[in-house]
């Protein structure tokens, strides 16, 4: 047993809350375990100007942790002056994830902007984020379906996604912050419902691994996932 009780291909327990926040049209708190990440989604009935006089709509992610999400106190990187590395990397990682399930000719000259911010951080809080953005998405849409703005939705399949990794010499699924910190091999999975890959951001912190550990890792990611997917359905059917 793992050091919450969980077998080796389990995930964490669950929680989506839908229309989390009054005035966004689109609002999830997305809890996994520990972590928890506010997911907003809101319409922006304009566009960038690289997609002016395209016809085509875009979307695009911010991403920030809270100062007391974590053990000890987060400076604020407004106060710093500069973004960091790892939160620009992230919601680059949020945004082309889920503009790889839309369809954004049909979305029109508009854009969507989808905000993580994490509550609470205690592992996979890239892949919460992911997750539960992809709800807070679909809300949004919707408002545009149901005001007749749009005729069709763009969005053309669901997306989850879910940390594995190796952990005392054992590949294992959804990964909390202590597992993470100790882990011998860390790797993030991005997949549609449909079953394709997205992304998959694999690292070994020490020793190199095999083939036969990442196929082992990618199968968890796949059995993690299409559970997540369907907490997704039954949520968006609420």
């Amino acid at each position: 047993m793992r050091n919450d009780g969980r077998s080796d291909n389990e995930n964490r327990p669950v929680k989506i809350t839908r229309n989390y926040l009054k005035f966004v049209e689109g609002s999830v708190l997305m809890e996994m375990g520990d972590t928890k990440v506010i997911c907003t989604a809101t319409i922006d009935e304009k566009v960038p100007s690289f997609m002016k006089d395209t016809g085509r709509g875009w979307l695009t992610a911010e991403y920030s942790m809270l100062p007391r999400s974590s053990q000890t106190r987060i400076q604020r990187e407004v106060t710093r002056g500069k973004q960091g590395g790892r939160t620009h990397e992230i919601q680059r990682l949020i945004g082309r994830s889920l503009r790889a399930i839309m369809d954004l000719d049909k979305l029109g000259q508009r854009t969507i902007v989808i905000d993580c911010d994490v509550i609470q951080a205690d592992g996979g809080t890239r892949t919460a984020s992911i997750t539960g953005a992809y709800i807070a998405l679909s809300d949004s849409i919707n408002a545009l379906l149901n005001n007749g703005t749009l005729s069709e939705s763009p969005i053309i399949d669901s997306i989850a996604a879910v940390s594995v990794g190796v952990v005392e010499d054992r590949p294992v699924l959804d990964l909390n912050y202590e597992e993470d910190s100790t882990a011998e091999v860390d790797m993030n999975v991005v997949m549609t419902g449909g079953g394709k890959f997205i992304e998959v951001q694999g690292t070994a912190e020490g020793d190199p691994f095999s083939q036969e550990t990442l196929s082992s890792l990618l199968a968890l990611a796949t059995s993690g996932i299409n559970d997540l997917t369907g907490l997704q359905s039954k949520a968006l059917a609420l």
